[in-house]
């Protein structure tokens, strides 16, 4: 379905857009740009609304099907870029994404919008406050949008990094349960968000290159800071991924040295109990020539000596805390 299209001219929105193809023709004749937003279309809702334009079959169905990475590709003066759109549900700890197909002309712009993510209207409102910005045409408007999305980026990294950092702080409370299942599934969030910003960095590098000359000169400035907001992300993520693997081999350390030390105090009651059953034992043998049998303190003699022999091996125990 259509979200919204118009015609811009000098910066401003000049006319809603009615028939795409006739508005894209009158804008090459008298100048301007063409912005037309989609959501979710189908074939032949595409079709109807661009079809006229002609864009190249590898194009067209990636933006039908959606399920791409992000990507830049050209066909003839036709420039193709998709963008990750990413979406934090906090309640889950759980990462979802959109995209964003992007069709780039000298004299239109027409992005396609699957799945999550933040609706484009409030980024057209903006841009449209900005006439003198607006003017340098579609790559202004793509700037705009991808600029918004990467500032999500940001802000889903920092709600990450909450995430994180409560669950380290979780890992080294002192708490005998183990967290290595909720490690891993944060752990999964971060990479899925990983592989949804990392692969933008090309295409980023590709449009402030010099090299590429539909890029309006003016533009390049503001495509690098953008640039540099996404590689600070990327970092971010990276740092986080690292962070938490290191929680999880803390957890696991921390697994096998409460074992130990389980082991260890099973170890040292047994090693307790040992010497009275030892004792105990050669006494229940019933041997006919034992003579301290017949002694009269040699009961008392034995219960001092077991308990002597316990509280000693008790004592050395618990000075070497194993008890």
């Amino acid at each position: 379905m259509i979200v919204d299209s118009a015609l811009y001219r000098k910066g401003i929105r000049v006319k809603d857009a009615g028939d795409i193809s006739d508005f894209v023709d009158e804008a090459r004749k008298d100048g301007g740009f063409v912005w037309v937003g989609l959501s979710s279309p189908t074939q032949e809702e595409f079709d109807h609304v661009v079809g006229e334009l002609n864009f190249h079959p590898l194009a067209v169905e990636d933006a039908i099907t959606a399920q791409q990475r992000p990507k830049m590709d050209e066909y003839g003066g036709l420039t193709f870029i998709v963008i990750k759109t990413v979406f934090y549900d906090e309640s889950r700890s759980a990462i979802t994404t959109g995209e964003l197909m992007c069709f780039v002309d000298p004299h239109f712009i027409v992005i396609v919008r699957h799945g999550e993510g933040s609706p484009l209207t409030s980024v057209r409102q903006e841009i449209e406050t900005r006439p003198e910005f607006l003017a340098q045409g579609p790559f202004a408007v793509l700037h705009a949008v991808a600029d918004r999305v990467i500032d999500g980026y940001t802000t889903i990294a920092a709600e990450l990094e909450n995430d994180v950092i409560q669950l380290e702080n979780k890992v080294f409370g002192g708490n005998r349960k183990t967290f290595s299942q909720e490690i891993y599934f944060l752990k999964r969030e971060i990479i899925e968000y990983r592989h949804a910003i990392e692969p933008l960095i090309m295409p980023l590098q590709k449009l402030v290159s010099e090299t590429y000359l539909l890029t309006p000169e003016l533009l390049k400035p503001f495509f690098r800071d953008t640039l540099d907001h996404l590689q600070r992300a990327c970092e971010h993520a990276s740092g986080m991924d690292s962070l938490l693997s290191s929680a999880l081999q803390a957890d696991l350390a921390h697994i096998q040295v409460r074992q130990n030390e389980d082991v260890r105090r099973i170890s040292a009651w047994v090693a307790l109990a040992a010497g009275p059953t030892m004792i105990a034992g050669i006494y229940g043998m019933n041997f006919e020539f034992m003579p301290e049998l017949r002694w009269k303190l040699s009961y008392p003699l034995l219960l001092v000596g077991l308990a002597s022999m316990s509280g000693y091996l008790f004592y050395k125990f618990r000075k070497s805390k194993w008890l």
